[in-house]
């Protein structure tokens, strides 16, 4: 899972482009061992295919660095627990966990994905809360699936500068997003994350792979692709159609102020001829009008729910990506080993 060495990077693709440089009071994440564990303890007890867990997580601010050191997962509750208070409950968590002298500074928060399906509008809500209040806030996306086939995916994200200030505003409006020149390329940033574990730790884990059956380590061979492949592609499919019905809204919008558009200067077209007639014959002209209450401009789509599904797309393209690569590699291992055989 982590690495037998201090500590260990895991890196990937940002989502979104820094140029090598963060905006942010953040520029890595160093995760305790424990803290990743428990995260996947959580979604093995609570998690079911496309269910959700979540989390917060707990820690301290060093310098530009970020240490999460503790975690604990929101409780599953269904419509029946309707006094259930989620605030309360957190505090009691952080009240008891100060107690015992642990870190319990609330850093962040963490959730599970479904093949990579995390870029939505409650999640960007939800960070900017957690961004608002606490400026270093994080969040972090677990990825079973992607886990489950060989190799961690634990990722950092927050919300970009430019983002916030449109989330402060709350200016979703395409005129709002177009001044503000941002794209789903500017939406999240991801932080580096290094993975940190103590020398006993470490010692355990040289353990656990001495004893591990020669079985288990095969398992990162499997070329079986199939039925990963394709549910991403079937689900990136989904957010092209959803694409392309929010394209259709905007066309339809276009196509609507273009007429009014034509309509109101036609209107004002024969005001001024009618004007000119009245002059002509000593009569006062018409009286003026509020253009604007006789020609109400149509309501323009939402453009931050397009945005999120062409960040989606995006993801969903870099998973695509990042697993074929694996497996294309695996596939030339396999024919080289049968090549020698």
């Amino acid at each position: 899972m982590a690495s037998r060495k201090e500590s260990t990077s895991v890196s990937s693709t940002a989502m979104a482009s820094t140029g090598g440089t963060l905006d942010s009071p953040v520029k890595q994440i160093q995760i305790e061992g424990l803290v990743v564990l428990k995260i996947i303890k959580h979604y093995q007890e609570e998690g079911q295919g496309s269910e959700v867990v979540q989390g917060v997580l707990l820690g301290l601010v060093v310098d530009d660095r970020l240490e999460i050191t503790n975690c604990f997962p929101f409780p599953q509750h269904t419509e029946d627990d309707a006094d259930f208070d989620e605030v309360q409950y957190q505090m009691e968590m952080m009240r008891s966990l100060r107690h015992v002298n642990i870190d319990h500074l609330h850093v962040g928060w963490y959730q599970s994905t479904y093949y990579g399906s995390f870029v939505s509008r409650a999640l960007l809500d939800s960070q900017f809360s957690y961004q608002h209040a606490i400026e270093e806030s994080v969040v972090l996306i677990y990825d079973p699936i992607k886990t489950a086939q060989g190799s961690l995916s634990l990722k950092a994200y927050r919300l970009t500068p430019k983002l916030m200030e449109i989330c402060k505003e709350k200016d979703f409006t395409p005129e709002g997003l177009k001044k503000a020149n941002i794209g789903f390329e500017q939406m999240f940033e991801e932080v580096p994350i290094v993975i940190k574990n103590s020398h006993l730790i470490n010692v355990l884990m040289w353990e656990l792979e001495d004893k591990s059956t020669v079985a288990d380590k095969h398992e990162l061979l499997n070329l079986s692709s199939s039925n990963h492949l394709e549910k991403s592609l079937q689900l990136l499919m989904d957010r092209v159609d959803d694409m392309s019905q929010d394209i259709v809204k905007y066309n339809t919008y276009s196509r609507n102020l273009s007429k009014q558009q034509q309509q109101k200067h036609q209107y004002l077209q024969r005001r001024q001829q009618e004007n000119a007639q009245r002059q002509s014959r000593g009569e006062p002209p018409l009286p003026e009008e509020d253009i604007s209450k006789l020609f109400k401009p149509p309501q323009p789509p939402p453009r931050m729910d397009t945005l999120l599904i062409a960040g989606q797309i995006n993801n969903y393209c870099q998973n695509v990506k990042e697993f074929t690569s694996q497996n294309l590699g695996k596939l030339f291992m396999a024919e080289a080993l049968q090549g020698h055989n």
